[in-house]
Parts: C-alpha cells; structure tokens; sequence
C-alpha cells in the first residue's frame, strides 16, 4: 500500500505530536488526518513552517511540565481516609477500586485525576496504610497516602 509523509499540526495518539513528519497510509491521510484538519502534507513550504509548530510544541510541553509538577506537589502532600466493611473473620465486605480512589482524590482535592491514572495493581481488601502510585507525566511521578480504615459502628459494636 503507497504511503505518503504529513506534517502533524497537533498530537494524534499513536501516531506522534505536533511539527513531527510522519509517514503514513496515502488513505489515512486523505481520509482523516488531512480532512480533520491534523496534519498537512509535507511539501517544501510546509516544511518552512515546521518551526513555527516547534515553538509551539516546546511552549505546550513547558506548560503541561509546569501543570504536572503543580498537582504532582498537591498530590504528595494529601493524606486520605476511606472506610471498608469488614466482617468476622477479617473477610471484606466490598473493595476499594482505583475508580474509588479517583473519586476520593478529585472529591478532597478539587484536582481532575481520571481512573486510569491511579496506578492501583489489584483492589484493596484489607484494613491499612496503603501508598498508591498516580500517574501524572512521565517524568513527574507521585503518589497518595491512603489509610483504609473500618467504619466506627463496627468499632463501637465490637466494644
């Protein structure tokens, strides 16, 4: 199948970010990247105009850099609490998810943390201080301090 080379104008996933010339299918590029407004063929004048979509390129990454380590900073500091259930014999009754932990980020922390950056392997279902990785940008890792507690009608029940 014939390829044909584009100049990206923005990031599409997968494929590359923006100033970036890549060699694509001639119909992928027709099709979409050319029609949407994503990409542009690389003629000699365009590729004049890589410069210009550098700078802006090096100004987005500087601001997303910036914004990461902002919430990267608030991310480390916040201590959470959540409550499981736990029954007789220490079985749980339910899990925390890292759906639950996003919320529980987002709902103390006014911070917009999806699902799929908290970096949680498997559910927790069990009581304990747990550290839980949250994945911000590559080069700005950070993590959150979460202690699982058992509710205090259990506690008091016990008693």
């Amino acid at each position: 199948m014939p390829h044909t080379e584009v100049i990206l104008r923005e990031k599409v996933e997968g494929l590359g970010t923006e100033s970036e010339i890549v060699k694509v299918k001639r119909g992928f590029a027709r099709n979409f990247l050319l029609p949407q407004g994503k990409a542009f063929e690389a003629t000699k004048s365009n590729l004049r105009h890589i410069e210009h979509l550098k700078e802006v390129r090096a100004k987005r990454e500087a601001e997303e850099l910036a914004e990461a380590e902002r919430i990267a900073e608030k991310l480390r500091k916040l201590r959470l609490n959540t409550e499981l259930s736990i029954g007789q014999g220490g079985k749980a009754f339910g899990s925390i998810t890292a759906t639950d932990v996003a919320n529980l980020i987002n709902e103390k922390s006014k911070l917009k943390i999806e699902k799929t950056q908290v970096q949680l392997d498997k559910p927790i279902k069990s009581l304990g201080s747990f550290e839980i990785p949250i994945k911000i940008h590559a080069t700005h890792p950070a993590s959150i301090s979460l202690r699982v507690l058992a509710p205090e009608k259990e506690e008091k029940s016990e008693d």
